[in-house]
């Protein structure tokens, strides 16, 4: 059965998030993460995730930057809802979420950019394995590829 969330509930909720992020940290050992910085020309927007994956799990999730109060609060959610677990089941998280907000499939909103950024994060795990390319070539391409949608 669906919890249901009165507004008032949800706004709490979104500015714990906001005011108080779990995950917002950049972490020391940087070098040992993906990692991929999304901004935008249209809003204050700039955010760094940094995600730690081993034996195909997620370990340790983080972001950093600038970014409005929807976007900081669902980035941190998002790093909260998929720590500890497996690229697929974080991909269909990330993507139950998509679905949450637009029921069906849209061009990329801004308050969005996180969950992009994690959901391209994981995917580029995968092509690291299958194309044999090294972390910065993918995220380069995944950079590449998602400018043209801002």
């Amino acid at each position: 059965m669906p919890i249901s969330i009165n507004p008032q509930m949800m706004r709490e909720i979104i500015m714990d998030h906001y005011n108080n992020p779990l995950h917002k940290s950049t972490p020391s050992d940087k070098e040992n993460y993906l990692s991929i910085r999304m901004d935008s020309d249209s809003c204050i927007d700039d955010i760094t995730i940094y995600l730690k994956i081993e034996n195909d799990i997620v370990v340790k999730t983080y972001f950093d930057g600038i970014a409005c109060t929807i976007s900081t609060a669902s980035t941190d959610i998002l790093c909260d809802l998929i720590l500890n677990k497996s690229k697929t089941d974080a991909l269909y998280i990330l993507e139950q979420y998509t679905n949450m907000i637009f029921e069906k499939e849209y061009k990329i909103n801004l308050r969005l950019l996180g969950r992009y950024n994690l959901s391209n994060l994981l995917g580029a795990i995968g092509a690291v394995k299958t194309l044999g390319l090294s972390d910065e070539e993918i995220i380069s391409k995944i950079c590449c590829r998602l400018r043209y949608l801002f």
